[in-house]
């Protein structure tokens, strides 16, 4: 299926047929290509890609995160490159695996390489993105690419965009969004193979994920992501409708439908993400999956901005996400994603409030799992 969509009708319509991918996707980045059920796992390279794959990254800068050796070290090793940004639930949900390839195959001639592709503003500050990759345990070397430079040379699609290059420097395989990890680490074993490397000594075995990072339950997920700003907003219903680039008080709907959301208070809606003008404010969003997550920005002031998340007008409980606690409080410090509620047992429609106590937190995304 080819999509020149929002991320949002993107993963709605994946979901719907059974397929096995998800993507974070921008409409500014090109045509997604999501692989359907019973569609390859693993593809040969986009059309446009590079010849020149490793020679790309010796050339690409600044690498946040160094490289040993620098980059002329990839030269006649296995590389996996993936393209993520840190925000993105469905990168985050990828790096397990790629945490797992690494250790399992570092050894035998294997290097990960991360190229990090923003799709927010603040995702675009190197420092953000180093405290990021830090709190992830993300080791391996990764490029910033701000400029979009070595996406385009990949002709890269969709975060994550997982590349499999051989020791002889050419594209094998390349998977977009989520999934098709067994049938990756069956071709890197293959990859490291033909370089003269022995693997058999290397046990396969399941990659363990917790929090965010666990694998979302595909079969009750109903909700596809959200974006606040205007720029990509879809299904908002608080009366009057957004008003674009100035304060505005926003009152709540009477009721809302399934993937419907609204503002209450003094909110400023950008093209990219809503900011609370003044306090207090909510955010409420009728979603169906077993997780809920939001991207939100902290205050200018640098202070945390403390908030409240409600499931059902209730506290949430055993239900609280790994940002939040059993009654629903939480606090905004950095600019990443939020995980607010984590359900078990039966799935159902539910209504996630989030109410902050103050001004200065900027809301982008809602995103689902």
């Amino acid at each position: 299926m080819t999509y020149k969509r929002s991320l949002g009708f993107a993963v709605a319509a994946i979901v719907a047929a059974g397929a096995t991918t998800a993507i974070c996707f921008g409409d500014a980045l090109g045509l997604v290509h999501a692989p359907a059920q019973g569609a390859e796992l693993i593809v040969s390279a986009p059309f446009g890609a590079t010849s020149q794959p490793v020679g790309v990254l010796q050339g690409a800068a600044p690498w946040l995160t160094p490289m040993p050796g620098g980059p002329k070290a990839l030269r006649g090793k296995v590389v996996v490159v993936n393209f993520w940004t840190y925000s993105c639930i469905n990168s985050l949900r990828a790096l397990p695996y790629l945490r797992a390839w690494q250790e399992r195959y570092g050894a035998k001639g294997l290097e990960v390489v991360g190229v990090h592709a923003p799709e927010f503003g603040f995702e675009k500050d190197p420092t953000k993105v180093r405290l990021a990759t830090e709190q992830l345990h993300v080791a391996w070397p990764n490029l910033q690419d701000n400029a979009y430079a070595v996406w385009r040379d990949y002709a890269n699609q969709g975060w994550p965009g997982i590349y499999f290059i051989d020791a002889k420097g050419k594209i094998r395989g390349y998977r977009l969004g989520e999934g098709g990890y067994g049938e990756g680490e069956r071709l890197i074993r293959k990859l490291l193979t033909e370089a003269g490397q022995n693997v058999a000594d290397v046990p396969v075995a399941p990659v363990p994920a917790s929090g965010v990072e666990a694998q979302a339950d595909w079969a009750d997920l109903a909700s596809p992501e959200a974006y606040i700003g205007y720029d990509k907003a879809q299904n908002f219903v608080s009366p009057g409708g957004l008003r674009n680039d100035r304060p505005y008080g926003y009152a709540s709907a009477a009721s809302l439908s399934l993937n419907q959301w609204d503002l209450a208070g003094s909110w400023n809606v950008g093209g990219e993400y809503a900011a609370l003008e003044n306090g207090p404010g909510t955010i409420r969003f009728r979603f169906h999956a077993r997780d809920a997550h939001l991207v939100l920005g902290g205050a200018q002031d640098g202070q945390p901005v403390r908030f409240r998340v409600t499931l059902d007008g209730k506290a949430p409980g055993a239900s609280h996400g790994v940002d939040v606690d059993a009654n629903g409080w939480g606090e905004v410090r950095e600019d990443r994603l939020y995980q607010l509620i984590r359900q078990s047992g039966t799935i159902t429609d539910r209504t996630v409030t989030i109410e902050f106590a103050r001004p200065g937190a900027r809301a982008y995304v809602f995103t689902f799992g």
